[in-house]
């Protein structure tokens, strides 16, 4: 049996981040041999991977990234086991890398896909790489969940825990960075259910504008006034129903959000809100 030096050792250790002993045991298994002893470690790594399979991940972070221009922006959202392992730098980067690539990268239809790509900031490796070595390192089970990619203009916001976050897409043939992020801000906090009316059930509204028309009428007003107040009770309507349009601007409720957008000449087109998990 090849002896084990301390040299070897940490060497293993620069390449995997892994424990000190984790990998002078790999080393000694492989006989000194440091790529055998790579392998133990991912095999190691697969048996962590499924002791822990049946976890609950409810901590993690929710992460956007931004183009300079506005013209894309990307989400995702990577779940964990734990709190302290969510507000850990290695745990933090990692999110982060994932939204880089998948902003700045050729897209992912997946997690898998995403994950074989290569990990902004870390040469010669893929983002599955970091994830295995990070996971390796924290022995806690840890998901790439959800992801989204969004055409501009666009911009987003994530609350300050992590948890709650949104990509807002506007039309608009100017820059607005600042009115879309604020916009962004208000879904978070918000939570409407829908971007504009049209998103609404054609039937549902058909199905409320003749129930409000005819007690419209039934009142007694006069029928050149009754689309008129028919109209206003429906703003109302499109209120309730969470119409992010037509609630009232979280910054400024002088003012509704599609007012607030038009006044820098923007249009809402959709948006994207995550609870982390949910």
């Amino acid at each position: 049996m090849a002896a084990v030096t301390a040299a070897a050792v940490k060497a293993l250790r620069e390449k995997t981040t892994l424990p000190m002993m984790d990998c002078k045991k790999a080393l000694v298994a492989a006989d000194g041999d440091e790529e055998k002893a790579i392998e133990i470690l991912r095999e190691q790594f697969k048996k962590i991977q499924l002791k822990r399979a049946d976890n609950e991940t409810t901590e993690g972070l929710i992460q956007i990234a931004i183009k300079e221009d506005g013209s894309e922006g990307a989400m995702v959202e990577v779940q964990c086991e734990s709190a302290p392992v969510a507000s850990s730098e290695e745990f933090q980067a990692f999110v982060r890398q994932c939204a880089e690539q998948l902003l700045n990268g050729p897209g992912a239809a997946s997690a898998e896909e995403l994950l074989g790509q290569s990990a902004p900031e870390v040469d010669g490796k893929t983002l599955q790489d970091v994830w295995e070595d990070m996971t390796n390192q924290i022995r806690e089970k840890i998901v790439v969940g959800r992801l989204a990619r969004l055409a501009g203009p666009v911009n987003g916001y994530v609350h300050h825990d992590g948890k709650n976050g949104t990509l807002f897409q506007a039309e608009s043939e100017t820059s607005n960075p600042a009115l879309l992020r604020d916009v962004a801000m208000h879904i978070t906090a918000l939570n409407p259910a829908f971007c504009n009316a049209d998103n609404l059930s054609q039937a549902d509204v058909d199905a409320e504008r003749a129930r409000l028309t005819e007690e419209a009428k039934a009142s007694g007003k006069p029928d050149n006034i009754v689309d008129k107040i028919v109209d206003g009770r429906m703003k109302n309507y499109y209120v309730d129903q969470g119409v992010l349009t037509y609630q009232a601007f979280a910054k400024d409720d002088s003012k509704t959000v599609s007012q607030a957008l038009a006044e820098s000449g923007c249009k809402a087109v959709g948006f994207i809100r995550w609870g982390l998990g949910n």
